[in-house]
């Protein structure tokens, strides 16, 4: 399965100091699981935090179908050597680095974690969330090891001295620039989270909004945002009923010799049964975990 129909619907941020919080994980609808050790993680205790972790991730089968990712410091502060190295045959599905702004720096961490002793497969996910990280964003997927962008949009507004708006105008650009290069890299990409845990309709327009631009899921801060996010990027019934029928079409029109197919009216080409394929594959994923 490719990295972007793997379902990230829902994409929950965790306490890794929190032993209760990493318990509760198991039991969640979400598709992911980001145990940090950068900000929700006060700094003294950091190091309580690699330990809870890696004792989570010892009952790793505990959490069933769910990705489980370990946020780390960066290597440009105190804690980000340890938390790397103590991250490196801890368990995790991917280790995430905040604050990218460089393929290099995405290469430092890539060598501290084999120094460790870290599986060559281990999959980076990169933070962007600043304006130097967005530029060098196509460099940065672009690295063989980087799995999935994750957009910081706090800290990125912050940093643009954008303002917070419902419809995210001042973030166009940015989000635009990263879907771009995790697509051209052919890797995933998730979006920002949203603050307001109390405004649902608010959370329900900009997981649509994240959606529409081509977000395979959404970050979240807590438990109550994840079924809206599961249902706002989750494959409908209808839509996987229709890319059934186009790839059965499609099927039918090669077997006669014939380059497209018509269904309902409309054309159907090898472009849209790709996307087909991916959106049947992501649902058959949905369906097998039950979720």
């Amino acid at each position: 399965m490719s990295s972007t129909a793997r379902p990230r619907r829902s994409v929950l941020y965790m306490p890794g100091s929190n032993p209760r919080a990493l318990a509760k994980g198991r039991e969640l609808p979400a598709d992911t699981l980001i145990l940090d050790l950068e900000d929700a993680v006060a700094p003294d205790a950091k190091a309580a935090g690699r330990a809870a972790i890696r004792e989570a991730l010892a009952l790793k089968a505990a959490y069933g179908h769910r990705e489980i990712a370990v946020r780390v410091n960066g290597l440009d502060t105190e804690w980000g050597h340890a938390d790397l190295t103590a991250m490196a045959t801890a368990g995790a599905d991917a280790i995430l680095l905040p604050k990218v702004e460089s393929a290099d720096m995405v290469r430092r961490a890539v060598a501290v974690l084999a120094a460790a002793g870290a599986p060559a497969e281990l999959p980076i996910w990169c933070m962007m969330e600043t304006p130097r990280g967005v530029l060098h964003a196509e460099a940065i997927a672009d690295d063989p090891r980087v799995g999935c962008l994750v957009m910081g949009t706090s800290d990125l507004t912050k940093d643009l001295l954008a303002q917070h708006t419902a419809t995210r105008l001042p973030l166009l650009p940015s989000l635009g620039i990263c879907l771009l290069a995790a697509r051209a890299a052919g890797i995933a990409i998730v979006d920002g989270v949203y603050l307001d845990l109390d405004d649902a309709p608010g959370f329900a327009a900009a997981c649509t909004q994240g959606r529409e631009l081509g977000f395979d899921g959404k970050t979240l801060i807590h438990p109550k945002q994840i079924e809206a996010a599961n249902d706002a990027f989750g494959p409908s019934a209808e839509a996987v009923a229709l890319a059934r029928r186009q790839i059965a079409a499609y099927a039918a029109a090669l077997e006669a010799g014939q380059g497209v197919a018509v269904l309902d009216g409309k054309l159907v080409e090898n472009l849209h049964v790709e996307e087909a394929k991916r959106l049947v594959a992501l649902a058959e994923h949905i369906t097998q975990r039950g979720a």
